[in-house]
């Protein structure tokens, strides 16, 4: 945009950047209206489907298992429309988020992921990006409230604490790797995000499951939304899919960090404490796909290593970037 001041142009990024934050938290009590309504919603639908199987009964006789089979899935099938609604209210918020990270690399005149601020803004970005795909294939609205509430606290609060006005690249920075090398730790991320939120359900699910299988008579009485989820070992299943697509990014994220660093210092490694705890996230996940794979490390372990993974994502984030010195201190905060 030739004569657009960039200060303007940051202005109206930063405003819709706080408009999606508001979306996102207007989505975040959709789906925990859903979350709330989930049992509820399957109990009616259950009782229904019995209704009418005893009704088609008492008029012809008992129906055939194949009727009964080809009538239960349309009836039976519960229609979340709070999820509907939050799934809505998240592409909207996405749709303001994106212009506001388009905006601000107009006004940078780059990519916009060079300082924290933009990483997170970027980053977010992807997480919700993914989710809203992955959901064209799978139906993991009820991780709904745990991805938007997750934008909701660190694109927050990256607005508030890591914000900064647009400024020129430092020398190291002024790269093709700056493209690549950021923008796929970004959807490595993204990927870790959606794996950690599939653990975490998981490990309720699991306490839910050992519970009923203690105490099976209770499982008609209670009600909670972990009856319309699917079970902890499809969780798990579904987890490590997507925490091996992210190690793969993850994986190619270190090699370009490395070639990137000989281009910029002249040398691949250094012991940079960013370069050791990309590579510790990168030694936590090989470990958290190796000992599944071979070691048959499943159900709780393996849930609690993936998730201790993404919590090492965020911290490399967060604490390492603030409060370690080194090369790569791109962070754009004043100290």
């Amino acid at each position: 945009m030739p004569g657009t001041d960039p200060l303007l142009l940051d202005e109206i990024s930063l405003l819709l950047v706080w408009t999606a934050v508001a979306i996102y938290v207007l989505a975040f009590i959709a789906y925990a209206i859903d979350l709330a309504r989930r049992s509820d919603l399957a109990l009616k639908a259950k009782d229904e489907v019995v209704a009418r199987e005893l009704v088609t009964a008492g008029g012809g006789g008992v129906i055939s298992s194949g009727t009964a089979s080809a009538a239960s899935p349309s009836s039976a099938k519960p229609r979340y429309l709070w999820a509907r609604m939050g799934t809505v209210l998240t592409a909207l918020g996405f749709v303001f988020h994106l212009v506001a990270t388009v905006l601000r690399g107009v006004a940078a005149g780059r990519v916009p992921w060079s300082n924290m601020y933009e990483f997170a803004m970027t980053g977010l970005l992807l997480i919700i990006a993914v989710y809203l795909v992955v959901l064209t294939r799978y139906d993991l609205r009820f991780l709904g409230s745990l991805m938007t509430g997750l934008a909701v606290l660190l694109l927050g609060g990256a607005t508030l604490a890591f914000h900064v006005e647009v400024v020129p690249l430092a020398d190291p920075l002024k790269s093709v790797w700056l493209v690549v090398h950021v923008f796929v730790a970004s959807l490595a991320t993204a990927l870790f995000a959606l794996a950690f939120g599939l653990s975490v359900v998981q490990l309720i699910q699991a306490r839910r499951e050992r519970k009923l299988a203690d105490a099976p008579a209770d499982a008609a009485t209670k009600r909670s939304f972990l009856r319309t989820v699917p079970n902890a070992d499809a969780l798990e299943s579904l987890a490590y899919r997507f925490a091996i697509v992210g190690f793969i990014f993850w994986t190619f994220t270190l090699i370009a960090g490395s070639i990137w660093a000989n281009d910029a210092w002249g040398r691949f490694w250094g012991f940079d404490t960013k370069e050791v705890w990309t590579f510790v996230i990168w030694v936590l996940y090989a470990g958290y796909i190796h000992a599944r794979a071979t070691r048959g490390w499943r159900g709780t372990r393996s849930a609690w290593l993936s998730i201790i993974g993404f919590t090492a994502v965020l911290f490399n984030f967060t604490i390492v970037n603030v409060f370690f010195k080194g090369l790569h201190a791109y962070s754009g905060l004043t100290t």
